[in-house]
């Protein structure tokens, strides 16, 4: 595998000109070197048709349901799954949160976590969400005791179509004996990591078509109050750009956001690979492998981890996000907009990296006076506050030390681009630092461009943290 994983380091210089193809040929490369290679997960029986769903082949013939055909990467896994509780609903959701737990030595705080899913969203927000919890243990009176518990706990959601429990049975579970010893995890460690890579995968193939969005959470996690309108906002202020994953917590398998469109190739990957490494590195190489190169991750996270003690033998596992905030409801809309600077650009810190809502920032080099950055909307819009920061801890003299904020309207067409004949200033930059409120009471017109424009050259470099806007109401058609 090491001849594998230098092959695709080789191969990042041509990232920016592969195409989506050549990364299915790519990835359908290294299945099947995996497959063929590694004996782990060789079988006869991939070469013989599909048995009927509802009858279980011998184990020797365990993966011949699993792949009809290796180098789709489009069609889901065959997996005759035990529905538990609940059952899917016809019209797609939003979003899917999916969970996958087992029996804990120590602690069990799969409730809490689906009752902080539940009690954290609106009404209007739990219309648009359904949780899938596959409960990935063996033991099936355990099993049967968590069900008991969820249907009573979680009546209303399960009867609403909000809540489903799922199993996929053991015999469809690739073999957990005699597991790669990668990293010189002990024998038992790599055999947890090993089936929760399988427990995931069986989880992300039954979620392929309930939604347009699906989110991985762990099974001790406390959620942030409305954090579905936040994740909206998010998604709404990256329209028109590329991402494979988003991250709304920095730990583990939390807060992950995908394209469920992405889920059958995720899944197949996970189950490809799943005695090579944990999941959240395979996470990583996945994301890498559709051309993310830069991880995306927003602030504030929306998801904690709360459990003390681990799924793996009960040990303590005190992992704490410390940009997790409960309350996160005000969040900026950033409609979609273009950005535009004359300032010049250090390295791949680019303009629209300023006005990103997840964490990363735009850093240009010392500006000159009248130089500007300018938003423009792709519709006019009604804004009622303004908020920008510039500078960071690391570089705190690398911040706007003189330049004013201004509104703009009458959008016209240039060489340049597109840009506002008329502005308006609402204001001056103090200590690097502007916030203008009520913002709509202030102008008689639908905001069509916002610019920050320096008002005296310095010596300094400068970082544009965060540019956040909130709107009163949609953008107008």
């Amino acid at each position: 595998m090491r001849l594998v994983w230098k092959s695709l380091d080789k191969m990042r210089c041509l990232r920016k000109r592969s195409t989506i193809p050549f990364l299915g040929f790519l990835i359908t490369f290294l299945l099947f070197l995996n497959l063929y290679i590694e004996d782990g997960y060789v079988l006869e029986g991939d070469k013989r048709q599909l048995r009927e769903a509802s009858v279980h082949p011998p184990s020797s013939e365990r993966y011949a349901h699993t792949f009809r055909d290796l180098s789709n990467f489009s069609g889901t896994i065959n997996v005759t799954y035990r529905y538990l509780a609940g059952t899917p609903l016809n019209r797609k959701k939003f979003l899917t949160i999916g969970l996958s737990s087992v029996k804990r030595k120590r602690g069990n705080y799969l409730l809490e976590t689906i009752k902080s899913i539940f009690d954290q969203s609106s009404y209007e927000e739990l219309k648009e969400i359904v949780v899938v919890v596959h409960l990935a243990d063996f033991d099936l009176v355990w099993c049967e005791n968590v069900v008991q518990e969820i249907t009573r706990k979680f009546a209303h959601h399960i009867i609403a179509g909000r809540l489903l429990v799922i199993q996929a049975p053991e015999e469809f579970y690739p073999s957990l004996d005699g597991l790669k010893r990668n990293y010189n995890d002990p024998e038992d460690r790599v055999r947890f990591r090993s089936k929760q890579n399988v427990d995931y995968a069986f989880l992300l193939n039954f979620c392929t078509n309930l939604s347009h969005f699906y989110m991985m959470l762990e099974d001790d996690v406390r959620c942030s109050r409305n954090f579905l309108t936040a994740l909206k906002k998010v998604i709404t202020s990256r329209e028109g750009s590329y991402w494979v994953m988003m991250e709304f917590s920095k730990l583990g398998y939390i807060g992950k956001l995908y394209h469920s469109r992405d889920l059958p190739r995720l899944a197949h990957f996970l189950l490809m690979f799943y005695q090579e490494m944990p999941c959240d590195w395979l996470l990583i190489h996945f994301r890498g492998l559709l051309a993310q190169k830069d991880v995306i991750r927003f602030k504030p996270s929306l998801f904690q981890h709360m459990g003390y003690y681990s799924s793996y033998k009960g040990v303590e596992n005190k992992l704490k996000d410390d940009d997790f905030e409960e309350d996160s409801i005000d969040i900026p809309d950033n409609p979609p907009a273009g950005i535009y600077t004359n300032i010049n650009v250090f390295e791949n810190y680019d303009a629209t990296k300023a006005y990103s809502t997840v964490d990363e920032y735009f850093w240009g080099k010392p500006p000159s006076t009248g130089d500007f950055f300018v938003i423009v909307f792709n519709k006019s819009t009604k804004i009622s506050k303004i908020r920008i920061a510039t500078g960071s801890d690391e570089r705190q003299s690398d911040f706007l030390h003189h330049g004013a904020l201004e509104v703009g309207e009458k959008l016209v067409g240039t060489k340049k681009g597109k840009q506002c004949s008329s502005y308006i200033t609402l204001g001056e930059f103090k200590n690097g630092n502007i916030e203008v409120q009520d913002v709509d009471h202030k102008i008689s017109f639908d905001v069509e461009c916002v610019r920050i424009v320096v008002t005296a050259s310095q010596k300094e470099w400068l970082i544009i943290r965060s540019i956040s806007l909130w709107t009163t109401q949609p953008p107008s058609q």
